[in-house]
């Protein structure tokens, strides 16, 4: 069937829309989130097509910034085809309600980068799968006392600044998020020179103390990775990446957020509770997770490193080191709403509109605003996704009554 100008109204639903749940319909028209308003009164039509959606809750889609694969592929891995790796977990990510996510490069050669970041570019979702916002590459220019599963032989120095970098990575047009640790950048020359090409500079891995950190936010980093992990543990007189939460140096309107796995493995529920209390709207969930996620217990390969995965977790083979995760995302949607006692709303704006925050696409994602795209989910009572939708499509899930 054609779609083009037909107008859809789904409704029977609650939608989330302006940090509250109402009561209230959603209007789709080409792929895009419209007012009903003038449809009624200047155009004077009706919905061609109406969906019950039978009092199902309908967010916007979810947005994963960091994840490094999943169902048995891992974008890390040169020897693979990465474009095959990206097709498939694009489209598996679906039935988890994800629509759009940062495919994670973590620490590797220039050689490897070089041949993995040119192969994943940016693209529409569909029912091919997620979109794809750009590459998040996590290190190399991280510290090596904070590697956590990184290989060591690939961690490098910023010893001339943006040239490290881009000699690095070969080019920065496909890369969306660089993650690095600020101490390699005592004078924040290459977080400025990154931001001003347009890239999140994301702080982590790391074990520098409070005021570096505070340096390199005022200077344009914006976003935290996976806190608590890979860094100083908080102490009372040098809170470290960790302080930045609660930081008053922070020059208004600046704003920082941060990652967190809520997987129950990486983040204590109690760490999870202070970090939210702390500030509820800069968390940003993200699964972190690898290519184990979705699998059953066994070995598996994070970039050149067996990584062994049993029920809950994954480490690094022969060690305890934890490996990213195997979580997905509505899972740590809902182990944040049990383990804080967050109302819902805060749930899922923490996979939804704050990781649209961080990248600075409110106007298109992470909202159910109007004139943004269509990409939402219906989720039912226990927040288990029902459908899944990009541009006004339905890209998964089950069938809902139209008319």
């Amino acid at each position: 069937m054609d779609f083009v100008g037909k107008l859809f109204q789904f409704h029977n639903c609650r939608i989330l829309r302006n940090s509250s749940i109402i009561k209230e319909d959603l209007w789709i028209r080409d792929g895009m989130i419209i007012n009903p308003e003038p449809v009624f009164y200047d155009e004077k039509i009706v919905a061609d097509i109406k969906v019950d959606c039978k009092d199902s809750l309908i967010v916007p889609g979810f947005i994963d910034l960091q994840i490094n694969g999943g169902f048995g592929y891992d974008f890390s891995n040169p020897e693979k085809d990465v474009s095959s790796s990206i097709d498939a977990v694009s489209k598996n990510l679906l039935q988890h309600g994800v629509t759009s996510f940062c495919p994670t490069v973590i620490t590797s050669s220039p050689d490897q980068y070089h041949k993995i970041i040119p192969k994943i570019k940016t693209q529409k979702g569909g029912r091919h799968g997620a979109g794809i916002l750009g590459v998040h590459v996590e290190g190399p220019f991280i510290n090596i006392d904070k590697k956590g599963a990184h290989p060591v032989q690939h961690i490098r120095h910023l010893d001339n600044g943006i040239e490290d970098v881009i000699k690095t990575y070969g080019t920065l047009d496909n890369i969306r998020i660089i993650t690095l640790a600020p101490e390699l950048d005592p004078d924040n020359i290459v977080i400025k020179e990154l931001v001003q090409r347009g890239v999140t500079v994301s702080l982590g891995h790391s074990a520098c103390h409070l005021s570096e950190s505070e340096k390199a936010a005022n200077n344009g980093a914006s976003f935290i990775t996976h806190l608590f992990n890979a860094m100083l543990p908080f102490h009372h007189r040098d809170p470290g990446l960790v302080g930045l939460l609660a930081s008053h140096k922070i020059l208004p309107p600046k704003k920082v957020f941060y990652g967190l796995i809520a997987d129950g493995i990486h983040t204590h529920p109690a760490a999870l509770r202070i970090a939210f209390r702390t500030d509820p709207k800069g968390l940003v969930l993200v699964t972190d997770a690898i290519s184990a996620m979705g699998l059953k217990p066994g070995t598996y390969n994070l970039g050149d490193q067996a990584v062994t995965v049993t029920e809950d977790r994954a480490v690094v083979a022969g060690t305890d080191t934890l490996s990213g995760s195997i979580a997905t995302m509505d899972f740590c949607i809902k182990f944040l709403l049990s383990a804080t006692g967050c109302t819902l709303v805060e749930a899922l704006e923490c996979a939804t509109l704050h990781p649209s925050q961080v990248l600075g696409i409110t106007s298109k994602k992470g909202t159910l605003d109007f004139d943004t795209e269509a990409d939402f989910v219906l989720l039912d009572e226990q927040l288990n996704v029902q459908t899944t939708y990009i541009a006004g499509e339905k890209v998964w899930g089950k069938d809902f009554l139209t008319k």
